[in-house]
């Protein structure tokens, strides 16, 4: 099985489409090359990859709709946007649907390799760090992997989605985890149902962590919660 860096490859044009994919490969890239918007989808669909390039104008399905459809599923999952335009608001929109990096064109080819693999090194230190299993929280020593909350001696099991909840906020402390991608990524599904769970999810948190007053969970109405350690 390769252990060479798997990148989908989304562009119309035929003479870029090619160059970038020949060139991508001569640095040692595995590249699936689709020619449309609803061809990379399907290729992303039917594949596994550990980087996307997009360009953005393109038939049948834009690369901003193809990044929302890729996201829904791989929130993890790094972008580079292609694009021949530089507009700011173009940029914006890139960022706001995931992006991690946008290249105008014509591609400098060099330039394009160097940020592939500088967000491939992000992205390695992100997915170490998204593997710890142990948090200080105040005066709290957590477990993930055993499920366990202990202070001064003291140690309480919490259950599977508490735990997998805290460990959400504590990655994310002092920053607002989102809700919705939390849903998403916990549960599935954003219905009411889960939300309502969510919530006493929360709660039961707030209980478990109540003996120290320098420990707050925040709601954030309509966009998450935020773990403060004070």
């Amino acid at each position: 099985m390769s252990d060479k860096t798997k990148i989908l490859l989304v562009e119309d044009d035929n003479n870029l489409g090619y160059i970038l994919k020949e060139y991508l490969a001569m640095h040692d890239f595995e590249v699936t090359w689709a020619k449309d918007g609803e061809l990379g989808l399907r290729a992303f669909q039917d594949g596994e990859f550990d980087l996307c390039v997009l360009d953005i104008m393109m038939p049948k399905m834009d690369g901003f709709t193809l990044a929302e459809e890729i996201k829904a599923v791989a929130p993890n999952l790094p972008l580079v946007f292609l694009t021949a335009k530089s507009l700011k608001v173009d940029k914006l929109k890139g960022f706001k649907v995931g992006a991690d990096d946008y290249i105008v064109k014509p591609v400098d080819e060099e330039e394009l390799i160097a940020r592939i693999n500088a967000i491939i090194k992000r992205s390695s230190f992100t997915a170490q760090k998204d593997m710890q299993s142990e948090f200080e929280i105040g005066s709290y020593s957590f477990d993930f992997t055993n499920q366990t909350l202990s202070r001064n001696g003291t140690r309480q099991g919490i259950t599977t989605k508490e735990a997998e909840i805290l460990r959400q906020l504590c990655l994310h402390k002092g920053k607002l985890l989102d809700r919705k991608l939390t849903l998403k990524q916990l549960w599935g599904e954003t219905d009411y149902f889960n939300r309502r769970s969510m919530d006493v999810f929360i709660s039961k948190l707030r209980k478990y962590l109540s003996a120290d007053p320098n420990i707050k969970i925040t709601n954030v109405h309509g966009k998450g919660f935020i773990l403060e350690d004070h």
